[in-house]
């Protein structure tokens, strides 16, 4: 009875002064964003090559290395500069030494991981677009990760090599020069570097060419494996196991695991396609492992539903383990409900108590351990529902927004148009809703919002909702543009920093 109030209380018989009562678990102050970095920035009035935009963002588990990938094919690898010895860093943060330079990367390497393909049996072009990357563990000094168009995933080792150069020749300039070769190099000669002369059947003064390795290094990356045939339908999600040897590739209607070291063979874990197509009522929009367990994984369906499953169960995991879904009231459905509930990416978050889910208009985020409904709301941009017929008849309410959260897990973020982006608290007591432009002055699109009462994450009886524009970005003097969108996103996996795409151009915030 009076039982559940005792661990709240000092054992000293006299209660502690107000003073050392232990404060709250709120938040710290909103954070301040400044910008740090830009590549690939284009002037005014330059136009933007279909090729050069980019479509992936993914920061490797260190974060120490970002990758980008672009509707052109190429992976773009940058690495970061500030912090070059780990263990430096460890003792830089025991020793409560704060880093006063925000974190700079800088451009490592690029290389061509797709190329267009045609299937003749099907007449369907396959274009070279990245639609996932997925960084691997790093092994030997050498990374290595996957990256994804709409049929075929391709396994990366990228890694630094010694150049090798030829130090000697085995022949003479001059003696090469005499007999009319340019440099002695690509020609045969019968002139020795020693002054004798090969004769017919005579080899006793050849010199090979010596080749030496310098302390020069060269990144050089070579594709490992190939996993291709495996997908009737446009790939949309790449995730890894946290066992470090499997992961898994999801199309609209299936979802396979594969083992990183087989190539020719993986097993369909999921599959949703009806025996009568016409019976299809929803598809899988995104799929991710747990971050720590390596049994279970959540999907996303365009019917804006999230679905646990467990790998133990069976083989063929039909049955989910749990469903995260939000059924919209009678009265409010209309003619858009369901295309704007689709879900476009989910999220884990960092110790996996949470998901993280982006629809068209919402950021949601879910417990694990509830799924009576969302935790937490966050409005994008609430100011386009009512021209949701506009953006209907220009298709951009099928534009695939993706989200991204803090390894702290106190807050999120998620892209939408006029190349904004948005981070908000999800912390105790918070209204933390910031919008910020993908430009070198990101606050200069600051929204006001107005004042909510906050709840936290522990008030798991009804969601929140935070952040929503009342009248949007046009009461601020500021015009959306649909053409401007802000579709990708990452957050550094253990500090705060943001790494956006706009176009072509890749833009990095700290805080």
């Amino acid at each position: 009875m009076n039982g559940a109030a005792a661990p709240e209380r000092s054992p000293s018989a006299s209660p502690p002064p107000p003073a050392q009562a232990p404060p709250s678990p709120s938040p710290t102050q909103p954070l301040d964003w400044k910008f740090s970095q830009v590549f690939g920035e284009r002037s005014a009035g330059e136009e933007v090559q279909e090729v050069d935009i980019i479509s992936a963002i993914e920061f490797n588990k260190s974060g120490h290395h970002l990758a980008t990938g672009d509707r052109g094919g190429r992976v773009v690898l940058f690495e970061r500069t500030d912090v070059k010895d780990h263990a430096c860093r460890k003792e830089a943060e025991k020793a409560d030494y704060s880093i006063s330079r925000h974190p700079e990367f800088r451009y490592k390497t690029e290389f061509q991981s797709h190329e267009p393909e045609f299937d003749y049996l099907k007449s369907l072009e396959i274009e070279e677009k990245i639609n996932q990357i997925k960084w691997c563990q790093a092994a030997n000094g050498a990374l290595f990760l996957l990256s994804t168009n709409d049929k075929t995933i391709k396994f990366w080792k990228v890694q630094e090599k010694k150049v090798k150069k030829v130090s000697e020749m085995n022949l003479s300039r001059s003696a090469a020069s005499a007999n009319g070769n340019p440099g002695g190099v690509g020609y045969l000669s019968t002139s020795l570097s020693n002054g004798n002369s090969l004769t017919p059947g005579g080899t006793v003064s050849l010199r090979l060419p010596v080749v030496v390795t310098t302390q020069e290094t060269s990144l050089a990356a070579s594709c490992r494996r190939v996993y291709a045939h495996a997908h009737d339908y446009h790939i949309n999600s790449i995730s890894n196991n946290s066992d470090g040897e499997t992961f898994i590739s999801a199309d609209d209607l299936r979802i396979n695991l594969w083992n990183l070291e087989i190539s020719n063979q993986s097993f369909n874990i999921i599959d949703v396609k009806p025996t009568n197509m016409e019976d299809l009522t929803e598809v899988i929009t995104s799929a991710e492992f747990h971050p720590t367990h390596c049994n279970t994984l959540a999907y996303s369906s365009s019917k804006g539903s999230i679905r646990l499953v467990d790998l133990r169960q069976s083989a063929l995991c039909d049955t989910h383990s749990q469903i995260f879904e939000q059924h919209e009231a009678l009265g409010s459905r209309s003619f858009f409900t369901e295309i704007i509930a689709s879900i476009s990416d989910i999220k884990f978050s960092k110790d996996g108590r949470h998901i993280l889910s982006r629809d068209y208009m919402t950021l949601k985020l879910w417990d694990v351990k509830m799924n009576s409904g969302p935790v937490a709301t966050f409005q994008v941009h609430e100011y386009l529902r009512p021209k949701l017929c506009d953006l209907y008849e220009n298709d951009s309410i099928f534009d695939k927004f993706e989200c991204c959260q803090s390894g702290d897990g106190l807050r999120v973020a998620t892209g939408s148009y006029s190349n904004i982006f948005r981070v908000f608290s999800c912390g105790n007591g918070s209204n933390e809703a910031t919008t910020l432009e993908a430009t070198r002055n990101p606050t200069r699109r600051q929204l006001q919002n107005p004042t909510r009462a906050a709840r936290s994450l522990s008030t798991l009886t009804r969601a929140v909702r935070r952040g929503g524009e009342s009248t949007g970005i046009d009461a601020n003097g500021n015009s959306y543009d649909l053409s401007t969108k802000l579709l990708h996103l990452a957050w550094h996996p253990s500090e705060n920093l943001i790494a956006c795409a706009a176009a072509n151009s890749l833009y990095m915030y700290y805080a």
